[in-house]
């Protein structure tokens, strides 16, 4: 039997049976959907994530108060210490080697008030430093002024969002803002930044980490910004800090210290979790297509009894016969296989259309996976239909027609 009268044959056999061949590919397709779908949303999220580090500085390194020693819980819960960080730690980590900028800073709400307008928003007490550390500089005017925190005027910086509502139609700088009982002057207008963890920056005002733990009533700061110098440095930096903060808290390890890598490993645990919970539904999707493809196919074996003992009487071999059987099993997978893909595809630019804020990347390996995995189901649910149908006797094959 030649190729070309093996694909004549299941082009026919495929097309007269159009209803029997969806159906038994439907498993297929709802798994290969699934795989391809979700794996792109877990790297487009990754790759988001890691943009976002990026865009704030890929060497920055966070030190917050407690010690999280039971995995998945915050500073301070289930096992963790609460003893606080101070300002005085954040002046004592610039000594550090390797260290460029250090900012440590607060967060907390309150009502802006500009002539007659109000809003409420954040309010992000922090040094002139954080600007460098998150790589986020001023659109108008300048940042917080370098010096002594102790020190530091009453003077803040508008985030876009902020400084568009309160501020219609003329600039902000130089003009007096009240934040709850105090008065601050505006010294400058952020550029837009977007969000950062779920933060909107823009819809920020920035005063001095001092003034914001007093209108606050705070003795600690929340966490402090440490850049440094390079990717080579922040290994070293991170001995450093740790020695450092140590020495000062009495010997006890009642801090935290993450970098972008951490968070990224973060990231691709729970990645890998819902990978896995992608790979459960696909199996189960992909095991009952491969049960309807061994059930269609040994109906297909019985009722093409017939033509079996006639190929066989007219010259098959049991192989060709096994042949024409396990191309029909594995091009019926195959083809769940490439419109799973395409559907996984469509649905995820769908969803990145429908809802901007999710990021959607199709990884490169997950439709070759896809239509990979496809053919070997089909290829292994049909190997038992085509051997049956390669063992019958071509005498009791065209007896039994």
């Amino acid at each position: 039997m030649a190729l070309g009268d093996l694909w004549e044959l299941l082009l026919e056999t495929l097309s007269t049976r159009r209803l029997r061949a969806v159906l038994t590919m439907l498993g297929i397709v709802v798994g290969m959907a699934a795989v391809v779908l979700l794996s792109s949303i877990g790297a487009g999220t990754r790759a988001g994530v890691a943009q976002m580090f990026a865009q704030f500085g890929a060497t920055v390194v966070g030190v917050a108060p407690g010690r999280t020693r039971t995995l998945g819980a915050s500073p301070g819960v289930m096992g963790g210490t609460t003893r606080p960080l101070t300002i005085e730690d954040a002046l004592a980590l610039r000594r550090v080697s390797g260290v460029r900028y250090v900012a440590p800073h607060v967060l907390g709400t309150g009502l802006a008030q500009a002539g007659e307008r109000e809003r409420r928003t954040m309010i992000y007490g922090t040094v002139w430093e954080d600007q460098h550390c998150l790589q986020w500089y001023p659109r108008l005017g300048t940042f917080l002024p370098p010096g002594d925190p102790d020190q530091q005027p009453p003077v803040c910086v508008l985030g876009a969002t902020v400084a568009r509502e309160l501020y219609v139609g003329r600039s902000p700088l130089g003009s007096y803002l009240r934040l709850g009982e105090a008065r601050f002057r505006v010294i400058g207008v952020m550029e837009p930044k977007g969000q950062m963890l779920g933060v909107d920056l823009d819809d920020m005002v920035y005063v001095p980490v001092r003034r914001a733990m007093r209108m606050f009533d705070l003795q600690s700061v929340m966490e402090i910004h440490v850049l440094a110098a390079s990717h080579e440095q922040i290994a070293p930096v991170v001995r450093g800090l740790t020695r450092a903060l140590v020495e000062r808290h009495d010997g006890e390890l009642d801090f935290t210290i993450t970098t972008s890598a951490d968070a990224l490993a973060v990231v691709d645990q729970i990645m890998d979790v819902l990978f896995v919970g992608v790979l459960v539904i696909a199996a189960i999707s992909v095991l009952v297509g491969a049960l309807g493809i061994l059930t269609i196919m040994w109906v297909v074996v019985h009722e093409r009894t017939g033509e079996i003992g006639l190929l066989k009487a007219i010259g098959a071999s049991d192989r060709q016969v096994m042949l024409v059987f396990l191309s029909e099993s594995g091009a019926l997978a195959l083809a769940g296989g490439v419109v799973g893909a395409g559907l996984g595809w469509c649905a995820g630019w769908l969803l990145s259309v429908l809802v901007p804020a999710i990021r959607v990347e199709t990884p490169p390996w997950s439709v070759p996976m896809a239509l990979g995995v496809s053919l070997a189901v089909g290829l292994v649910a049909g190997t038992a239909p085509a051997l049956r149908a390669a063992q019958l006797d071509p005498v009791d094959a065209l007896r039994a027609e």
